[in-house]
């Protein structure tokens, strides 16, 4: 079987599974009225978030949420429906299909996994009538020692001890390379906030896994690719019930799990797979990046000069703010991110 093939037929076998899945856990989300029981949001420094409220409160007691489940359902589905496919007709187009591995796609997928159970906890705390998730002191803990662990097995059990840098040799970091995973992790989980418009995480997300798929499959690491390929399928299936109006929102379960697995596949396709995943990192998920840096100098602006930088934050709601409509957010940002993965994917592949 050609290895294209193999890496594709993941990503439809996931989507279609999401479409599957989706009516039956939109039927349950709805039934169970699994969104925020009273609208409103507080600032990261305590204060009335006036100006979201005003653009979104509706929103957030219109539509479940969870919506995340549709990802990593679909992809953990299709593992399952692979490796039994394996086991029922052993072949070598069967094995080539089962992508779970111990050398490329365990330590991604169990991150999805456990990410995605994290916040889907948090999920069923927001849904209540208090409507108050996990602390985020919490949420911050859970990430920082689940990360410090992972980035342990990357140094202790894999040998990893530097960084792939774009046509010079890997910058050695020895044992920092611990700390420097988990900043990477809490970096990452806090872009997930850029799930706060009807369309626009599952646009970005898809095409930042997309690039991954690619530069993993140009590496010859064909499991990782069809794993990356297979959370596309997923974030598809979701992204169809996404758009606006929304059917739910990702959420947690769904924010986390994947902002978490994104830092592990970073990892295996740098000095891992001979490349730079960890450097391209920015550039593929750039909109991330500008998501969590409008969130740092909007709360730095009001503590030195007293007012706000942005009308809101992060950037995607202040253009909101701005009179954009929210799906004209929405597929810029799409535009972009595809933009970005496709320079991020020129610099791994010409940088190895």
């Amino acid at each position: 079987m050609h290895e294209i093939v193999f890496v594709l037929v993941p990503a439809t076998l996931s989507f279609c599974i999401g479409m599957l899945m989706t009516p039956a856990l939109t039927y349950y989300l709805y039934a169970h009225k699994v969104w925020k029981k009273r609208a409103g949001k507080m600032a990261y420094d305590g204060t009335q978030a006036s100006v979201f409220n005003s653009l979104h409160a509706h929103n957030e007691i219109r539509a479940p949420r969870m919506g995340g489940i549709v990802v990593w359902g679909s992809v953990f589905l299709t593992v399952i429906v692979t490796s039994l496919l394996s086991y029922i007709i052993p072949s070598a187009q069967t094995f080539q299909l089962d992508f779970l591995s111990r050398s490329q796609t365990w330590i991604p997928f169990a991150t999805l996994l456990i990410g995605a159970y994290a916040g889907f906890l948090d999920d069923l705390m927001v849904v209540r009538e208090s409507g108050e998730g996990m602390p985020l002191t919490v949420r911050l803990s859970i990430v920082t020692l689940f990360s410090t662990f992972i980035g342990w097995w990357f140094f202790a059990k894999l040998g990893v001890v530097a960084i792939g840098i774009p046509f010079f040799q890997p910058l050695v970091i020895g044992v920092f390379i611990i700390p420097f995973f988990v900043l990477m992790s809490l970096a990452l989980y806090a872009s997930g906030v850029i799930d706060g418009i009807d369309g626009l995480s599952g646009g970005v997300f898809g095409s930042i896994f997309a690039a991954y798929a690619i530069i993993a499959f140009v590496q010859g690491q064909a499991d990782l690719a069809a794993f990356s390929a297979a959370i596309v399928g997923g974030i598809l299936a979701f992204l169809w019930f996404n758009i606006p109006p929304a059917r739910f929102y990702m959420s947690d379960t769904g924010t986390m799990g994947l902002t978490l697995c994104l830092g592990t596949i970073a990892f295996m396709t740098d000095t891992l797979g001979g490349g730079v995943g960890i450097f391209v990192l920015p550039v593929i998920g750039l909109l991330l990046v500008l998501t969590v840096l409008s969130d740092v100098l909007q709360l730095a602006w009001k503590k030195i000069f007293k007012r706000k930088l942005f009308r809101i934050a992060p950037l995607h709601h202040h253009f909101e703010a701005l009179g954009w409509p929210g799906y004209k957010v929405t597929m810029r940002y799409w535009v972009l991110s595809v933009v970005f993965a496709f320079a991020g994917v020129i610099i791994a592949i010409l940088g190895r």
